[in-house]
């Protein structure tokens, strides 16, 4: 029998490092930031813990789609109507709404309209998948923890008094520990940089350049300055902006409709509205 000491695993070396036992998060961090600096913890598995961390202090409305960003079907379109919308918006789920958005009915799975094209037996109603409602103030660990027990991907998130406020969805929770997680539904090749919405709105990602942002929209933002049009949002703002914020830019209004804890994901632009004009004396 090999008797020889086996190689400590990296817990043991973590746990070596970190003794004596830090006595708050601060301590923590700053010990693991020394483990990343002696090459006991790579870049990524350093920025995961600290994702880790930071979403067991985060609440459901710090990540959630607001109600007026949700992408929804309503039951009672035509098939048409909701393929073009499923289409358009490029998701596996929507809330299925009746008379508005507070009237969530179910979740609409995209695969289901597979079968309505295949020409079998099909109604909307009855193809719904249950949603699950969650308080805007539910702690994003313990929303993980029920989305891994449950198997749903997808919340409706409720506010005090019961309204829809918007909805949030394990990807939203996962990219606040691993960072942006692309799929086989984003766009990330360079023309598809800017996309055009059934709204008339352009979905922009953060990442695109500056100089392909101008041509696309005819302006003349410095690119000496900053990069990307993320770069010229957060000049602009001063700071990361939160999902949801608006800010106005040279005739232009940007919405973040993506955005974590580190960086900007997607913007929606289009352009802004005319200032009222003033009343005449």
């Amino acid at each position: 029998m090999d008797s020889s000491p086996s190689r400590p695993s990296l817990l043991d070396r973590l746990s070596a490092l970190l003794s004596p036992e830090p006595e708050d998060r601060e301590d923590l961090i700053e010990l693991l930031h020394s483990a990343f600096e002696r090459n006991l913890l790579d870049g990524d598995a350093l920025s995961i813990i600290e994702g880790a961390l930071q979403v067991s202090e985060m609440q459901v409305r710090d990540v959630m789609i607001p109600r007026a960003q949700m992408d929804v079907i309503h039951v009672d379109d035509t098939m048409e109507e909701i393929a073009n919308a499923v289409i358009d918006a490029a998701h596996s789920r929507f809330p299925a709404v009746g008379e508005n958005r507070d009237d969530v009915l179910g979740i609409f799975m995209a695969k289901d309209l597979l079968r309505y094209f295949a020409g079998r037996e099909f109604d909307l109603r009855d193809m719904l998948r249950p949603a699950i409602f969650v308080p805007e103030s539910k702690r994003l660990n313990v929303l993980l923890r029920e989305f891994r027990v449950s198997r749903n991907h997808m919340a409706i998130v409720v506010d005090e008094y019961g309204g829809v406020a918007g909805l949030v969805t394990i990807e939203d929770v996962l990219e606040q520990i691993v960072g942006d997680i692309e799929d086989e539904f984003d766009f990330d090749e360079v023309e598809d940089n800017i996309r055009l919405d059934h709204a008339g709105r352009y979905r922009v990602k953060a990442t695109c350049e500056i100089e392909d942002f101008n041509t696309a929209f005819e302006k003349q933002f410095d690119d000496e300055e900053f990069d990307t049009v993320g770069g010229l949002v957060i000049r602009q703002l001063g700071r990361l902006p939160k999902r949801g914020e608006i800010v106005i830019i040279d005739g232009l209004r940007f919405q973040v409709l993506r955005a974590d804890s580190r960086r900007v994901h997607t913007l929606l632009v289009d352009k802004a509205p005319e200032p009222e004009a003033e009343a005449a004396d």
